[in-house]
């Protein structure tokens, strides 16, 4: 297993639209993607790039999407996870099992289109931690 480049942070909000503005107002954001659906998991998400990473957005659909109990505890959003690129997803995952990390379902394809993994918070300090193989033609 090698860990890889922080590929960006995602963070729940209750209005993506919302966040955008914030970005833009107070962190002079520039490059914002448009915000898309991602059905499979019951989100929408925009990524903001930042000159080292990105700031993946994250709104519910409705009620039943993961990111609506994190906005229960949470109302006005805040850090969902952090994700890291490796190398191969599948290798990442058994190595997470084989060393007592609990992985949170199989691999399916994330929003940049390449597989994922979530790993539990309970093994990172808290931290919900993304897994997602680098996307061909990135280092």
């Amino acid at each position: 297993m090698k860990l890889g480049r922080l590929n960006h942070v995602g963070v729940a909000t209750p209005s993506i639209a919302k966040s955008i503005e914030t970005y833009r107002l107070l962190l002079g954001a520039e490059t914002i993607g448009e915000p898309f659906d991602l059905p499979a998991q019951g989100v929408k998400v925009c990524f903001v790039d930042a000159p080292n990473t990105q700031i993946e957005l994250i709104e519910p659909y409705d009620e039943n999407s993961p990111i609506a109990g994190f906005l229960r505890k949470n109302p006005a959003g805040g850090q969902h996870h952090v994700c890291f690129e490796v190398p191969d997803i599948h290798e990442a995952a058994a190595h997470m099992k084989a060393n007592g990390a609990t992985v949170l379902g199989e691999p399916r394809i994330g929003a940049h289109g390449t597989p994922i993994v979530f790993v539990h918070p309970k093994d990172f300090g808290g931290m919900l931690v993304e897994l997602m193989e680098t996307p061909k033609g990135d280092h």
